[in-house]
């Protein structure tokens, strides 16, 4: 079926992956809405940027007119909510643009698209769906080395970022109980792939490593995670956009549990094998660069996705293991330096953040 969609972060990590997979495989429509702060990126998006079939849009989600006025003009018959601030150190260092953007611009988004959705004929309200997209870490903390997170496990933010997007979440059900506006809500689990912006783990490890500079390990390296790739993660959105029942949540995963320290070292074992001309003068392996650093505030232990639900119901499952998919990335990250040597130019540098500290 042709639909069209509204994606909001579309020159985000995930959002820019979910529009290269709407607009290489299938007929839809697409208008991306991005306010590009410092992680949009419009050059993730070059394949496709002159498609007749997209449009890109730079508003914020907080400006509800402007957001309105395009909802009538263009006419979705899905909205696709990935605008958000998602990066947990940047929420420990300043939150409140985690509080304007995932808790007001959520909100606003969500009335907005109710009163739309309120004007459309009857035929096409009954095909409408907002599709809010979240994050595993609204659970909070698995206890037990055999936990699974499923789409009923109570919510225990412990970071600001969590705790914003635990609100949107708690909204987006909050907006089809009381106003019957049909929505659908997933949580993934740490993605990774090509075009992610280079504060996260594994792109901040690869290109610091390809510099010669330390590769920082919070605390032990022992916390877990579940990692999925990004265009495993781009599939299974758009299954849930269209298929999925309204007023459900599905947990998406990629089945790849690895303790932060085994992921850093992969990817120095990856870089030793395809980067070995790289290496700095007088370093025999990448492995050498790995420093451990102060773990950081609130810090949670193991995220780990039962994903069931959205195999059992919707037929998806991952299409990458975690050996294929992080070599992609490596292979990817090597291959396209001047996309992430554009993005160290600005603003942006490799040095961390999330230190609780003035």
């Amino acid at each position: 079926m042709h639909l069209r969609f509204l994606i909001t972060g579309g020159a985000g990590f995930i959002g820019s992956a979910v529009i290269r997979e709407l607009l290489s495989n299938t007929p839809h429509q697409v208008a991306n809405v991005d306010k590009l702060t410092y992680a949009g990126n419009l050059e993730s998006l070059a394949a496709v940027e002159n498609s007749a079939a997209y449009s890109f849009h730079q508003l914020d989600i907080c400006d509800q007119p402007s957001i309105g006025q395009l909802l009538a003009e263009f006419q979705p018959d899905v909205v696709m909510h990935l605008a958000a601030e998602s990066h947990v150190d940047r929420s420990i260092d300043g939150p409140a643009a985690f509080m304007q953007t995932n808790i007001l611009g959520t909100y606003s988004l969500l009335e907005a698209c109710r009163s739309y959705w309120q004007s459309m004929p009857d035929v096409r309200r009954s095909r409408f769906r907002f599709h809010h997209v979240s994050t595993d870490e609204v659970y909070g903390d698995l206890e037990s080395d055999n936990a699974l997170f499923t789409e009923t496990t109570p919510y225990a933010p412990s970071s600001p970022y969590s705790a914003s997007k635990a609100s949107s979440d708690h909204l987006v059900r909050a907006w089809q109980r009381t106003f019957g506006l049909p929505v659908v809500v997933t949580n993934c689990s740490n993605n990774y792939g090509p075009y992610h912006f280079p504060e996260k783990l594994i792109p901040h490890i690869i290109l610091n490593a390809i510099q010669g500079k330390s590769l920082p390990v919070y605390g032990d390296g022992g916390q877990i995670r579940d990692w999925l790739y990004v265009e495993d993660h781009a599939r299974a959105l758009i299954e849930v956009a269209t298929k999925g029942q309204i007023g459900e949540t599905y947990n998406i995963g990629g089945h790849n549990e690895k303790r932060n320290l085994e992921v850093v070292e992969t990817l120095c074992d990856l870089l030793d094998e395809l980067a070995a001309q790289q290496r700095p003068a007088g370093l025999q392996r990448y492995r050498e660069l790995i420093t451990f650093v102060k773990d950081r505030p609130g810090h949670d232990r193991r995220y780990a996705i039962d994903a069931s639900k959205i195999q059992r119901e919707l037929g998806w499952v991952p299409r990458e293991t975690f050996d294929s998919g992080i070599r992609k990335t490596v292979e990817w990250y090597l291959l396209n330096p001047s996309w992430w040597q554009r993005v160290l130019s600005g603003d942006y540098h490799l040095g961390r953040l999330g230190h609780n500290q003035d």
